[in-house]
């Protein structure tokens, strides 16, 4: 079963991809890019959050089989991340 970033919703395909707690151990939950050294990297709200992915769309589009335009990935991610653990209330 793949893991998921539960901040960027990132797939975690790899070690390498997540980030580390405090102690410098792997964090099961977030990947590298949103959490290192037991903080996240950035301070945002989730629709902060949702405007710093969309600007990786066609980075993704790359290995995606139906690939999304910036809105379409921006309305899927606005459905998606209130069910990641950063964002849930």
């Amino acid at each position: 079963m793949e893991s998921y970033c539960q901040s960027c919703g990132m797939p975690l395909t790899s070690a390498e991809m997540h980030g580390t707690n405090a102690d410098g151990s792997v964090n099961a939950d977030y990947c590298t890019y949103c959490y290192q050294k037991g903080a996240f990297t950035l301070n945002c709200t989730m629709d902060e959050m949702i405007q710093h992915c969309a600007q990786f769309v066609e980075e993704f589009n790359k290995d995606a089989e139906k690939p999304l335009t910036k809105e379409e990935a921006i309305a899927s991610m606005k459905q998606e991340f209130p069910k990641l653990k950063r964002w849930r209330s």
